[in-house]
């Protein structure tokens, strides 16, 4: 049975009002949930699985992107070119995109994990920008919003509300004694 339910908002200083049902806002919070956290997952986990195959010629590294893929004109190419080649950035990447994959997809410290993947999924969009006529556009993926800034806007919904408790592991945490004690934790948890 669906609940409707009324919104009552300020945005930007403009009174927001619209009837929503809760059924089925919560399938498509969970259903977004596990999209973005299985295209997160499956980015890391692919990176990690051939980085440790062993053979050091198969390892992933950003070091190729990083000095080759920035596109000309980029203001920041200098910080990028010299993040390539350093293995810190390259697991960062790599556990990034696992772990905050993984955290949305079983819905645990999915305000935390949304955080962190839309810092990196803004980062991703940086290092698209382009030079020229149309300065800071990156448009060889669109025009200012390309997927990496969708993905940032996505998680920052998640986070804002509080995913992880549809069908997540955060609803059962926040109900623990130590989330009851430490209440700053409910932050990183939802």
């Amino acid at each position: 049975m669906s609940t409707k339910q009324t919104l009552q908002s300020e945005v930007l200083g403009r009174p927001v009002s619209f009837d929503y049902s809760e059924t089925w806002v919560g399938y498509s919070l969970f259903f977004l949930r596990i999209v973005m956290g299985w295209t997160l997952f499956q980015g890391g986990i692919t990176k990690l699985v051939t980085y440790v195959d062993g053979d050091p010629a198969n390892n992933w590294t950003a070091a190729g992107f990083l000095t080759n893929g920035i596109p000309e004109g980029n203001p920041l190419t200098g910080m990028f070119a010299a993040m390539a080649g350093n293995p810190a950035i390259d697991w960062l990447n790599m556990l990034g995109l696992t772990l905050a994959g993984l955290a949305l997809l079983v819905g645990v410290f999915v305000r935390f994990a949304a955080f962190w993947g839309a810092v990196m999924m803004l980062f991703y969009w940086l290092a698209a920008l382009q030079g020229g006529l149309l300065a800071g556009l990156p448009i060889a993926h669109g025009w200012v919003v390309d997927d990496h800034m969708v993905y940032a806007v996505l998680l920052f919904g998640l986070g804002a509300f509080g995913a992880g408790r549809i069908l997540g592991l955060d609803s059962y945490l926040e109900d623990t004694a130590v989330v009851e004690n430490n209440p700053w934790l409910r932050i990183l948890l939802g």
